[in-house]
């Protein structure tokens, strides 16, 4: 089969990695920002907010986010826009796009405890079943989850028996390739469609999205396997496929230039691209956190702070994590 089928029955089907709710950071398979502090979230829920306060978002809209794991993300923006003004959470939706039903009673007994039955949360099962008015969409790491296709010297992979080996790549995919100047590398399957539906369903929407990844080709492979904090690129000789197979994840680079190019195709303009640490600090996180300093003691104070750093330091997750945003 073509790797991108394998990677989608890797994290997707039945007993696939995502099929079931996996725990994020020391006992899990990997960190995200979002696991590192809640200031990730209220950093992105203050932007949210002086949308709102400029009318340029609809503070009787929807503030949506996709793949939400746990709900971490989400409840920390709720958390920081009722603090911003506790009327929000009344004229506000909320929703999170989610297919997995143990996943979902994971976010919802989560929500549960942070706010008791005063947040009600719709889940969509695909965006392509969100149909509003206006919508904030919030991801974070969605985009190195799609399933792709590897491209060596003008072949693609295909897996058979847990095993890859190459053949011819077909016209459409040499076509994309010549386009975007790709020699070696992996191409993401599904943006188009991802974008489109997007498109089609929310007629006023703004999409913030944070993942790892850059908007040039590389013209190598990023595609590994995570395990228990360890890495491994996916053509390491240690590796065995038929052990990692839906049990670690697989991911790789984005490539922002791919996303940039579907979502503007899709009818949407790009307003900011950035660095995850020159993004957060825009949003305010500095001045959440010199709110916190006055609130709290300093033990606590310089605890949060050294997580902040981890979301900001150019060599931790500062530069390699980028921010996009799109207005439709």
């Amino acid at each position: 089969m073509q790797f991108s089928k394998y990677m989608e029955e890797w994290l997707y089907a039945d007993e696939g990695y995502y099929k079931n709710f996996k725990a994020i950071g020391k006992s899990g398979d990997f960190y995200t920002a979002v696991s590192t502090s809640s200031f990730f979230g209220a950093s992105i829920a203050n932007y949210f907010y002086a949308l709102l306060e400029e009318e340029k978002a609809d503070r009787n809209g929807w503030l949506i986010e996709i793949g939400a794991h746990q709900g971490y993300l989400l409840c920390d923006m709720i958390q920081w826009l009722y603090t911003c003004d506790p009327t929000l959470v009344k004229t506000l939706n909320f929703g999170i796009v989610e297919r997995q039903p143990e996943v979902r009673k994971a976010q919802l007994a989560y929500i549960k405890e942070r706010f008791g039955e005063d947040i009600t949360i719709t889940h969509f099962n695909d965006i392509a079943d969100v149909k509003v008015d206006y919508a904030f969409v919030v991801a974070n790491e969605i985009f190195d989850a799609f399933p792709c296709e590897l491209l060596k010297d003008e072949q693609t992979a295909t897996v058979e028996d847990h095993i890859i080996s190459w053949q011819a790549a077909s016209a459409s995919l040499l076509e994309w390739a010549q386009k975007h100047h790709l020699r070696q590398g992996e191409v993401a399957v599904g943006y188009e469609d991802f974008a489109k539906a997007m498109a089609s369903g929310i007629k006023r929407c703004d999409f913030v999205t944070f993942d790892y990844g850059e908007k040039y080709v590389r013209n190598d492979f990023s595609i590994r396997v995570y395990r228990a904090h360890e890495t491994f690129p996916l053509f390491d000789e240690s590796l065995l496929l038929k052990d990692a197979y839906k049990k670690d994840d697989i991911t790789y680079d984005v490539n922002f230039g791919h996303v940039s190019e579907v979502f503007k195709e899709a009818g949407f303009e790009e307003l900011a691209y950035e660095t995850q640490a020159r993004a957060l600090v825009r949003f305010g996180l500095i001045d959440i956190l010199e709110q916190f300093a006055r609130q709290t003691s300093q033990e606590k104070y310089v605890r949060e702070a050294d997580k902040i750093k981890t979301l900001i330091s150019p060599t931790m997750m500062g530069d390699r994590f980028k921010m996009i945003h799109f207005r439709k």
